[in-house]
């Protein structure tokens, strides 16, 4: 009997012992799963993630636990106390037609097309620039330069001697009337004028300096010579610019571009004349976008009738499409990182999904979206920035991260 009770005995410590210790192995195995489902994290810095609590190594401020959730990498859950607080709404959004209103900042410049040069016609030292400041107006025959060249001397002589050998007779006549077409034609090569070849008959002594007279008028825009220099053939002396059209440049970003074409109406308005404004049209597209800045340059022609404008002031150019067919979300429904741009969509009650996405022209506080969507999700329009802000709390990281558009 004794030995029965022995047996007993033991066989109930030995069960007790069973149950005592696989409800440790329970309890320790259910702090172990909380302990995985719990990780801190800074406020200030996100990007710190601990397993235990304490501070972050970066600013030293008490870590907050966060506890995770059921949600893939670029998903977030949400309470219905957090949604209300960031003012978090979402709807579906359909295509729609709307009027493309863009406007761009640029400043005027020279209108390139309306330059002209005043160049040498021959190898020659300049003497004398009759005009030595840049922005002076030069009109029509007025004196520019006198030059020194021996090979308008030759001409000049050739020419004075034929004139005094017509009156002579037979072929010595005859020769002299072609020596004289000929010298000539040489001196309005060199660019003198019928005034100056005309004097020739009459003067007592050829000059190898010659006075040369603006074809042109316009404002000085560059002086390419000075006194005293060599200039050879062709060589540029001054260049004058026509101000009554001026060219208006400025640079569009690189997703605007096919939202602009040639010959596009514009409303072109200035900012030291607030109550003046022009209609142009887009008269050239770079074709090169800066690598860089990820700009186009666009010119528009403006025309200065009256020259009330002046070269490097600023002026702004409204481009209108009407009728353009597209999904425009608000422009803060976008987040724009460094190397993408997304939208949060609410994939179930609760739970919102980034989406990468391509954006086009942006209007009146909307933005295109170019890429394919889902039309039936809701897209986040109010509180993205709260849901991207919480989510770089919790996860420590952009939704985005590592990916490029």
């Amino acid at each position: 009997m004794k030995e029965a009770l022995k047996k007993t005995g033991l066989l109930f410590l030995l069960f007790t012992a069973f149950i005592a210790c696989n409800t440790k192995n329970k309890e320790n195995h259910s702090k172990h799963q909380t302990k995985e489902n719990i990780f801190y994290t800074c406020s200030m810095d996100p990007q710190v993630k601990e397993d235990k609590p304490g501070k972050c190594p970066i600013c030293h401020m008490p870590l907050t636990s966060i506890k995770s959730n059921d949600t893939e990498a670029n998903e977030i859950r949400l309470s219905k106390q957090q949604i209300l607080l960031g003012n978090i709404t979402a709807q579906t959004i359909a295509q729609t037609q709307s009027n493309l209103e863009q406007n761009y900042t640029g400043v005027l410049t020279i209108n390139q097309e309306k330059i002209k040069t005043i160049s040498a016609r021959t190898m020659g030292r300049i003497e004398k620039l009759y005009f030595k400041t840049t922005g002076d107006y030069i009109k029509k025959n007025d004196p520019v330069y006198l030059l020194y060249s021996e090979e308008i001397a030759i001409a000049k002589q050739d020419y004075f001697t034929a004139y005094k050998q017509l009156a002579m007779p037979g072929d010595f006549g005859k020769n002299a009337r072609s020596m004289l077409n000929a010298a000539k034609q040489k001196l309005v090569f060199f660019g003198l004028s019928s005034t100056q070849i005309e004097a020739l008959k009459t003067t007592n002594e050829v000059s190898p300096y010659t006075t040369f007279y603006s074809t042109y008028s316009g404002y000085i825009s560059e002086i390419l010579a000075t006194e005293g220099s060599y200039m050879m053939d062709g060589s540029a002396i001054i260049k004058l610019a026509n101000l009554n059209s001026l060219w208006l440049e400025t640079q569009v970003n690189v997703n605007y571009v096919k939202s602009v074409r040639l010959g596009q109406d514009a409303k072109v308005s200035f900012t030291d004349f607030p109550d003046k404004t022009v209609n142009a049209k887009v008269s050239f597209i770079n074709p090169e976008i800066n690598p860089d800045t990820r700009l186009l340059l666009i010119r528009m022609e403006i025309a200065n009738p009256n020259l009330l404008l002046k070269p490097g002031m600023q002026a702004i150019a409204k481009l209108t499409q009407s009728n353009i067919k597209g999904i425009f979300i608000p422009t803060d429904a976008v987040i724009r990182e460094e190397n993408a741009s997304y939208i949060w969509i609410e994939k179930r009650p609760g739970v919102f999904e980034s989406l990468m996405v391509e954006t086009g022209a942006e209007t009146n506080g909307m933005v295109e979206i170019k890429s394919e969507m889902d039309i039936t999700k809701k897209v986040v329009i109010t509180g993205a920035y709260a849901i991207n802000s919480e989510y770089k709390f919790r996860k420590g990281s952009d939704p985005m991260e590592g990916m490029k558009m």
